[in-house]
């Protein structure tokens, strides 16, 4: 399959999980679907997506003048090598895609327990597909004070 095709794959994948706990009620089997079908498939896409190129299976795709990339070289000329690539690219983006959802589910989760309406998570769970670490913090500033209120409250 090509790069461009496991993109596109990827993203589908994504965008129904996002769905499912956007609009389907929050159910076990929504949350098992989600956290297996989704996030789990896209872990096992990453896995072998970088087992394919590291094994070479795959062909990288890389683009013309990018130099070679160390996997070892975390600085920002070694990660611009790494990433200018479609291999690269579609494997960091798997990355994201599935770490966002799998906060995302999180959240979602964590939201239900404390009650908070389906209306404030709504934003939460969109800022965080869209920006993943925004939605997080968002989401940790509005729990973190709903947990301080409710710790004030006589039990």
């Amino acid at each position: 399959m090509s790069w461009p095709a496991l993109f596109g794959l990827t993203n589908l994948v994504a965008v129904l999980g996002w769905l499912a706990l956007l609009l389907l009620p929050r159910r076990p089997a929504v949350h098992s679907l989600v956290l297996f079908a989704c996030v789990g498939l896209l872990c096992l896409a990453y896995a072998a997506m970088v087992g394919a190129l590291v094994l070479g299976g795959a062909d990288p795709g890389r683009v013309a003048l990018a130099g070679t990339p160390e996997l070892a070289d975390y600085s920002i000329p070694g990660l611009r090598a790494l990433f200018m690539s479609d291999a690269g690219l579609v494997i960091g983006w798997t990355h994201y895609l599935a770490f966002d959802l799998f906060v995302g589910l999180w959240i979602a989760r964590d939201a239900d327990a404390k009650e908070v309406s389906r209306w404030v998570q709504l934003p939460v769970l969109l800022l965080t597909f869209l920006a993943g670490p925004l939605g997080l913090l968002l989401w940790l500033l509005l729990r973190e004070g709903r947990a301080r209120r409710a710790a004030r409250l006589p039990a």
